[in-house]
């Protein structure tokens, strides 16, 4: 508490000079306060704006009933900010769901937004009231019923935004290497278009014999075929790079170490260029080769723009079908193209730990009904995991395959991803899938993700999830039924707000 706040103050006195002022309240508005027992005195609290009734993680098991002011509760962020949770104003009892859950801590911060007057009862007063008031008991119960709610759907809105928020970082990542590669192209290829029209300016003042020009024609058709020639090994590569370079030096051809490498590239030999060697003199076929390359390079430069253009263009897709995936229509979703999607957008958290994956997608048919499927979800969670849990240079493996119809269960679709890591605890194992259990340092993890996958795979899907794990080997199982619009299992479930 900060020295310019005001102390709360607590007043000892009996529970029948706050009477009046508790009937005005909603937990007591029908309550037969003069009958109960075991209550004889309470606390009356006066808290100044500014002053703080509850510091995150105090042990402060009570409940409390605003008689007039306002209470504000704040949830800490792991980033030094707070976020709203709610407000209690005068007539509102608050504090009930540790005592109601088993809770000994609240994470969050109670504070006066106003001068406030407050009745505070402890943990067997509350318990007492509990036992002994059946109109309190219910307003109590009705208002931890509605807390819940509003939590989970908070919680399950706040999941989605950590993973979007993943999928964004990698997404800059992601766009910084196919951008800068295009804009380094576009400015290599500028410098080779002024190349190309300086050759061309010093061929035209020469003129050309037919079998010069039918030579030229056909480099030039071999240039504008293709990006790229067959690949050869590093070995291959390197010792035709040589013998070019070496030929072209012999010829008395300019900038021939530079040259022989791209003429290389793009498949040319030897034979093929011996066409320019025998019908151009010495200085002009010197001149033949550098517009030849410098044509080559541009080819390839435009190529280098056109597969950058591509990737962000895939890039751009991956997270319209993430983005939009709760809102697409019913209809049929490729499972290994959700898949590949969900490891397009997670491709730099692979690449920072050096993680490899590999995919073995044997699933026939690999498309399921659905309606909103937010199954990116599922995978960004269970694949994000993954590569938590993965050592450096470690592997995931992906995997997918159909199970037949049986007398008990329809036709299935399977989608298995394994990791190699230290493994779960089996003292753990049982509870993975609990609301709000986790094994991450306070702040790292919500405890949902885990639990919101479970939900998505068995409440919208009505399909199955299962974990099996050991030092060295994890592996999550999602079956998903083949034949079951996802629509007829939980038509009208939402997942966040």
């Amino acid at each position: 508490m900060s020295e310019n706040r005001r102390p709360v103050a607590f007043e000892s006195l009996p529970l029948r000079e706050v009477a009046a002022a508790l009937r005005q309240t909603l937990p007591f508005a029908e309550a037969d306060l003069e009958s109960l027992g075991g209550i004889d005195r309470i606390e009356r609290v006066a808290a100044p704006a500014g002053s703080v009734l509850v510091e995150p993680w105090q042990t402060v098991r009570s409940y409390w009933v605003v008689l007039d002011g306002e209470i504000r509760a704040d949830r800490p962020e792991p980033n030094g900010t707070r976020t709203t949770v709610g407000f209690a104003r005068a007539g509102d009892g608050f504090g009930e769901a540790p005592l109601l859950t088993g809770k000994m801590h609240s994470p969050l911060v109670i504070e006066a937004v106003r001068d406030s007057t407050l009745v505070r009862f402890t943990e067997q007063q509350f318990w007492t009231l509990m036992a002994s008031c059946p109109a309190m008991r219910q307003v109590v119960l009705a208002n931890l019923a509605q807390r819940i709610e509003a939590f989970q759907v908070e919680a399950l809105h706040r999941e989605k935004l950590i993973s979007l928020g993943t999928m964004a970082a990698g997404l800059m990542h992601e766009l910084h290497n196919p951008g800068s590669a295009a804009k380094r192209a576009a400015s290599q290829l500028r410098e080779n278009m002024l190349r190309l029209q300086q050759l061309s300016l010093r061929f035209s003042n020469q003129p050309k014999t037919q079998n010069q020009l039918d030579c030229m024609r056909r480099l030039l058709e071999h240039a504008l075929r293709g990006c790229h020639a067959p690949a050869l090994s590093t070995i291959e590569q390197s010792d035709a790079e040589e013998a070019m370079a070496e030929w072209l030096k012999s010829a008395g051809v300019e900038n021939a170490y530079s040259i022989a490498p791209a003429l290389v590239g793009i498949g040319f030999e030897r034979q093929e260029l011996s066409c320019a060697q025998e019908y151009f003199a010495a200085s002009a076929f010197s001149d033949t080769l550098n517009w030849l390359y410098a044509l080559v390079s541009s080819v390839s430069l435009v190529c280098a723009v056109e597969d950058s253009i591509g990737r962000i263009s895939e890039l751009v897709m991956a997270v319209k079908k993430f983005a939009y995936d709760e809102r697409s229509p019913a209809g049929e979703l490729d499972v290994h193209d959700s898949l590949q999607s969900t490891l397009t957008l997670l491709g730099h958290k692979l690449r920072i730990k050096q993680i490899s994956v590999v995919k073995r997608f044997a699933a026939a048919p690999s498309t399921i009904h659905t309606r909103g499927s937010a199954l990116s979800q599922v995978w960004t969670n269970l694949i994000d995991n993954a590569v938590d849990a993965s050592p450096e240079n470690g592997q995931i493996e992906i995997a997918s395959w159909t199970e037949p119809a049986t007398p008990t269960a329809p036709a299935r679709l399977a989608v298995s991803i394994e990791d190699h890591g230290a493994g779960i605890p089996s003292e753990v194992l049982p509870r993975i899938f609990e609301p709000f259990f986790t094994t991450k340092p306070q702040g790292a993890g919500t405890g949902l993700g885990l639990e919101i996958v479970h939900r998505i795979v068995t409440e919208k899907f009505g399909g199955t999830i299962e974990v099996e794990s050991q030092p060295g080997r994890t592996r999550f199982t999602v079956r998903l039924p083949l034949d079951v619009p996802a629509a007829e299992v939980c038509p009208a479930t939402p997942l966040a707000p």
